[in-house]
């Protein structure tokens, strides 16, 4: 790891942070303030592919992991109004979400980097971001893994109501799960535009250092 590479472990850390602290804020009926800042760490992953190749952006994701365990650490000690900021559940959730999606990024993007240039970035979003929406949703709050922390109360996230108040009748976390990949949807279109941007110049940089 060299001291280009440090831009994009700094930006991933402050990523992780400032969206585990949003996402105790809410946008909305379905959805947390994280939910706009978090698709965000898969703009800073396909910069570093792109740039630098695989295995660095490999290294900042595993410490974007890092820091995202130490944030769950954290929360997992501040006792709010119905207990612990982040339950067990959420902590094993948002880790294995989160490594789990991060690294086939990587993985997608390198199999891709020789198309045009969009694919890559594109695809591998849009892949990885399903894969986090539904391992996080599925193990934090799915009744069938209740066994996971049979002390964290789901009951609220299972209750069942109308998609998004107006589809079919589905567990809440369901439409929760719907919105969260909406908007990491909508924001793997967005980010194209910084992507191009910031790629051309990163790469340029790259080349006359």
């Amino acid at each position: 790891m060299s001291r280009a590479h440090l831009p994009g472990i700094f930006a991933m850390a402050a990523i992780v942070v400032a969206s585990n602290i949003l996402v105790q804020f809410l946008f909305g009926q379905w959805l947390t303030w994280g939910a706009f800042t978090y698709p965000l760490a898969f703009l800073v992953t396909d910069l570093m592919n792109r740039v630098y190749g695989a295995g660095p952006a490999r290294k900042v994701v595993f410490i974007g992991f890092l820091v995202g365990v130490a944030c769950s650490l954290i929360g997992t000690q501040i006792i709010g109004e119905f207990g612990p900021l982040v339950t067990l559940r959420v902590a094993i959730a948002s880790g294995t979400a989160f490594l789990s999606a991060q690294m086939l990024d990587v993985a997608i993007f390198s199999a891709l980097r020789r198309r045009v240039w969009w694919q890559a970035p594109l695809t591998s979003t849009l892949i990885g971001s399903a894969v986090d929406t539904a391992l996080f949703f599925a193990i934090a709050f799915s009744a069938t893994l209740s066994w996971l922390d049979p002390g964290a109360d789901i009951a609220w996230a299972n209750e069942v109501l109308p998609m998004l108040g107006i589809g079919p009748m589905v567990p809440l976390w369901v439409s929760l799960a719907v919105a969260d990949w909406l908007v990491k949807l909508s924001l793997a279109l967005i980010a194209l535009i910084p992507f191009r941007l910031i790629a051309t110049r990163m790469e340029a940089r790259v080349r006359h250092s």
